[in-house]
């Protein structure tokens, strides 16, 4: 039996208890909402890193398959055991002397550190002015010229058709000729941009230290699709047709 001294006290012991027991819960509650966030952004960075990245299209040397400000996603899991063909679109760190110097404007450290949380989440696409996007014409091996009487670039002697992707400016019938006569050495690619002129691809790079080829390491990955606008969103064609005539190279003996 309680005392009627005794009394009061529990009502207050147990309200004292209740708010322990919701600050208690408080916690826990915060302390998983924590742990969810936390594993939310180690898989989308382990996506990110091994899986698939983001990126937009920062100029028009793409025009007629890919818009200037399209998003687009890049596969670079697949290509590790396939490797590339001839008609991939690619995204690739600059080689060397591709892209022009540029300075990153000054931020605040807070707004450095939420750009680089969104970038590793595939948020932010930040270092997409950092990287080019080609058309893959050349794999190791191949003897890529341009061009015969035609107007056509040839690989291993057979002239390909690109008229399915390369987009020519009013009145032409073909790309203005930049002459190449290149054999694509081991662990490299030759790329050209689809709007053919006005594209600094491999063609204008041959003076640089990488004679205008791709590093297969440099190669963050294949573009697969157009994420964005909604209205241009589709899957990416590697045209793989054109190049189905095409015979294997004989190797790289002769670079």
């Amino acid at each position: 039996m309680t005392s009627d001294a005794e009394a009061p006290a529990e009502p207050g012991t147990r309200a004292q208890r209740r708010r322990q027991g919701g600050r208690r819960g408080g916690w826990v509650f915060l302390r998983d909402v924590l742990v969810i966030i936390l594993i939310a952004v180690v898989v989308s960075a382990l996506v990110k890193t091994f899986l698939v990245r983001s990126f937009y299209i920062p100029s028009g040397s793409m025009e007629g398959t890919l818009q200037i400000d399209d998003r687009i996603l890049v596969d670079e899991l697949t290509p590790r055991w396939n490797g590339y063909q001839r008609g991939d679109i690619v995204v690739f760190q600059d080689p060397g002397g591709w892209l022009p110097p540029s300075v990153r404007p000054a931020q605040s450290p807070f707004v450095e550190g939420i750009d680089w949380l969104l970038t590793l989440v595939g948020l932010s696409v930040s270092d997409s002015e950092d990287h080019l996007i080609k058309r893959v014409i050349g794999v190791p091996g191949d003897h890529v010229v341009c061009c015969n009487a035609l107007g056509q670039i040839t690989i291993n002697g057979v002239p390909i058709d690109e008229s399915a992707y390369v987009k020519l400016d009013p009145g032409q019938t073909a790309p203005n000729p930049v002459p190449f006569d290149v054999i694509v050495p081991d662990g490299s690619l030759w790329v050209l941009g689809d709007n053919r002129d006005h594209s600094r691809d491999s063609r204008f790079n041959q003076d640089q230290p990488g004679a205008g080829f791709v590093p297969v390491e440099n190669v963050v990955g294949r573009a697969f699709v157009t994420t964005w606008p909604i209205p241009r969103w589709g899957l990416l064609d590697p045209h793989s047709e054109v190049f189905a005539g095409v015979p294997a190279g004989e190797g790289t003996d002769e670079q």
